[in-house]
């Protein structure tokens, strides 16, 4: 009788994984729009593909987000239809058998210092586990010691490259619960204020030697207990953390992996001695190569427009950007085709550059890239008092060095006299 049932049952095509074609336990939606079952996604990405698996299409960001109303419809479907009962259409993975004690088992055995190949089969679990379903998530991240726990293992095996696999499979672990209430804070107080001192060499040792999909993880880690200027001072003073991440930017080509670098860079370059430090590590060239690189995606841009104004605020960020022989032609090209803020970052750079260092290299190459014009249509547009402030103070910097009759400013001006501001 069940037998029949099975081989009666019609499974909705949209209930179906793309990938493993089962339906889907945790639907997940990427950002071109296909839907997937969470647990094959993961697999897909953390194996290195950096594409849509239904579409094909290059996936500018790898994040996923639950699709709420189509679990609600499986539900749905699931509970009025008894033979998509019988069939087991939902029948949980061995991850999701195992009960509440099972995985404190799993915890404890994490906990007490499991040899190396124990430890990774415990870990490999748990992240299964967690990858399930939002309830398992906030079970793991509600228990008590377990952020510890996790933890005291990436100390443990954080000094040795030959156990990448186990920081890896911890990082794995935590940026899965990363979003769960009191998790950042609970993880910044462990890696950087233990009695032990900052515990970050085993997440340089990911960002350094780990798979594609760890080093993201990793570098959201590090992103996520940046909670306050001291944890921000902390991160930014470990040793290679900051090295690594310019590296990262410089050697990596996938999107996802970049954005991850420049939002958390942008997040923790607060003190002046962490702007001098990336400009000595080599961050402006990189920028200046974003800028400039007309492939660059539109986040990837807009976030480099921002360090780059945040590295601006210093003399060596400014001396850096004055030597860059593309960057402020770049800046120029980058001016209302970008968002309203990035816009504002790019005058920003480019007012550092010309009314502060006052360099006269740059405003040639400003002024050769019709700059004056593009910055006078930022003016008419803009709405905030600092920014047209600084526009009006770069027109009159670049039309009191450079020949306006030929940079083509007398004309625009006859066109565009309702301009009044200069």
């Amino acid at each position: 009788m069940v037998r029949e049932e099975q081989l009666r049952i019609t499974v909705p095509s949209l209930f179906r994984c793309p990938i493993s074609l089962d339906v889907m336990r945790s639907p997940v939606s990427l950002c071109t729009g296909v839907t997937y079952d969470r647990s094959s996604i993961q697999r897909w990405l953390e194996s290195g593909h950096q594409t849509c698996p239904a579409t094909n299409q290059p996936l500018p960001s790898t994040d996923f987000v639950p699709n709420l109303a189509l679990h609600r419809l499986i539900h749905l479907w699931i509970q009025s239809s008894p033979s998509a009962r019988l069939a087991g259409a939902l029948a949980p993975p061995p991850a999701a058998r195992s009960s509440p004690a099972e995985v404190r088992a799993l915890m404890e055995q994490i906990a007490t210092g499991a040899a190396r190949e124990s430890c990774c089969g415990a870990l490999r679990k748990v992240a299964e586990f967690a990858g399930y379903r939002e309830e398992n998530r906030r079970y793991l991240a509600g228990s008590d010691g377990f952020v510890e726990a996790i933890v005291q293992v990436m100390r443990r095996d954080g000094g040795s490259e030959s156990e990448v696999e186990v920081l890896e499979l911890a990082v794995r672990v935590l940026e899965s619960i990363l979003t769960e209430n009191g998790v950042k804070e609970r993880l910044s107080r462990r890696l950087l204020r233990s009695d032990r001192g900052n515990c970050l060499s085993p997440i340089v040792s990911v960002l350094r030697s780990g798979r594609l999909a760890s080093k993201i993880g990793a570098v959201r880690i590090l992103d996520s207990i940046a909670v306050d200027n001291e944890s921000k001072r902390s991160i930014a003073e470990t040793k290679d953390v900051l090295a690594e991440s310019i590296r990262l930017l410089a050697a990596e080509s996938d999107d996802s992996l970049r954005d991850a670098v420049l939002s958390f860079l942008i997040k923790v370059t607060a003190a002046r001695s962490m702007k001098t430090q990336l400009v000595q590590l080599g961050l402006v060239p990189i920028l200046s190569g974003f800028i400039s690189n007309q492939d660059s995606t539109n986040p990837t841009v807009e976030r480099a427009l921002r360090l780059t104004q945040l590295v601006s605020t210093v003399a060596e960020g400014r001396q850096a950007m004055s030597e860059d022989a593309t960057l402020a032609s770049s800046l120029v090209g980058r001016l209302m085709k970008v968002s309203k803020a990035a816009t504002e970052d790019a005058v920003a750079v480019l007012w550092s550059m010309c009314c502060v260092s006052g360099d006269s290299r740059v405003k040639e190459r400003v002024w050769r890239s019709n700059g004056v014009t593009k910055v006078l249509l930022v003016m008419q547009t803009e709405e905030d008092a600092d920014v047209r402030r600084m526009c009006r103070d770069l027109v009159k910097v670049l039309r009191s060095g450079c020949n306006t009759v030929d940079s083509g400013l007398v004309s625009y001006e006859t066109r565009t006299t309702h301009i009044k501001h200069c």
